[in-house]
């Protein structure tokens, strides 16, 4: 009897000793941080950054590049993971306010398939020309550029880093605001949209500041205008457009989201970890060589931006008729 009852005891122990180890072994997973476009641009390297510094409250953060669609098959990749947790992604101004009304299907629900998690960054886009042009075109402000695209119409073009990306959208919100034509070319990316202007196959842009201020800084590109409706702090030179055409404004905005169901102190643990991140002083300097303002909020508080967002550029995409399929 008393063999049986220290077997017994002994199986109860050993039974517990592996549900402890289970448990652990699941803490110690790596979390999955699902980026929808190419390393190395200013969404992957902030991505990088944040990863790095949320190792010792959270663990081991791997990045998972899942490029294409316009963001679409990494966001999709985040909306059918597992709600435990593991698997989180970047939500941005494409995949969550843009893409829903450009794309006439979409695997994923962008108001309805995430949990929001924090906003990591808000980048100022700027209205860009090829210097050599601008000069040559007699071309300092936005004004002036609407001024010549009137006197010569359809001699402009611009690029952008595809069919509904935040620069085609600009471009095609100015044009109407303007009430000018020029042609839009797109480009497999940012970066190829970057060099067609550097090199005078376009003459003028809509890009992120981040990846345009080196190029601004060197003379190479003439930057006219910011998009947000006041000035930007990375270069307060700028006039907005806004001060031109009333009411442009289009940012670019970038933050974390989990799969819809991830349990709410799952992602409360999440929230605390990266906003801690974020409002680390080498966190800030750091984005500040990209020209990222980090914004570190709520849940809630993402949630409801990722809403008005949502809504915000349905007008502008109907608006401007933009279409990719």
């Amino acid at each position: 009897m008393k063999t049986r009852h220290f077997l017994l005891a002994l199986l109860a122990g050993a039974t517990l000793l592996a549900t402890a180890g289970q448990a652990a072994a699941q803490q110690q997973r790596p979390i999955r941080l699902v980026v929808p476009y190419a390393a190395g641009g200013p969404i992957d390297v902030t991505a990088r950054m944040l990863a790095e510094r949320v190792k010792d409250s959270l663990g081991t953060v791997i990045i998972d590049n899942k490029p294409g669609a316009g963001g679409n098959i990494g966001a999709d990749i985040v909306a059918k993971a597992a709600p435990d947790g593991l698997t989180i992604g970047i939500a941005a101004t494409a995949t969550h306010a843009v893409n829903p009304w450009l794309y006439s299907k979409i695997p994923f629900n962008a108001a309805t398939d995430f949990a929001p998690i924090t906003q990591m960054v808000r980048v100022p886009n700027v209205l860009v020309m090829n210097a050599e042009t601008a000069q040559r075109l007699k071309i300092n402000s936005v004004a002036d550029l609407i001024r010549y695209a009137k006197a010569n119409p359809a001699k402009l073009n611009y690029g952008s880093g595809g069919n509904g990306s935040a620069g085609h959208l600009a471009g095609e919100l100015f044009k109407k605001q303007a009430g000018i034509f020029a042609l839009h070319i797109p480009y497999n990316g940012g970066n190829p949209a970057q060099l067609a202007l550097l090199s005078g196959q376009v003459d003028f842009n809509f890009d992120n500041l981040a990846t345009a201020a080196p190029n601004i800084r060197s003379g190479k590109l003439k930057a006219i205008a910011v998009t947000t409706l006041q000035r930007s702090s990375a270069m307060p030179e700028l006039p907005p457009v806004a001060d031109t055409l009333k009411g442009f404004s289009i940012d670019t905005w970038w933050g974390l989201v989990a799969p819809a169901g991830t349990p709410h102190d799952v992602v409360v643990k999440l929230n605390q970890a990266f906003v801690a991140a974020l409002n680390a002083p080498e966190t800030k300097t750091r984005f500040a060589t990209l020209l990222a303002e980090p914004v570190a909020n709520s849940p809630e508080q993402f949630g409801a931006f990722m809403k008005s967002e949502l809504s915000k550029y349905e007008a502008v995409v109907k608006a401007t008729g933009a279409r990719v399929d």
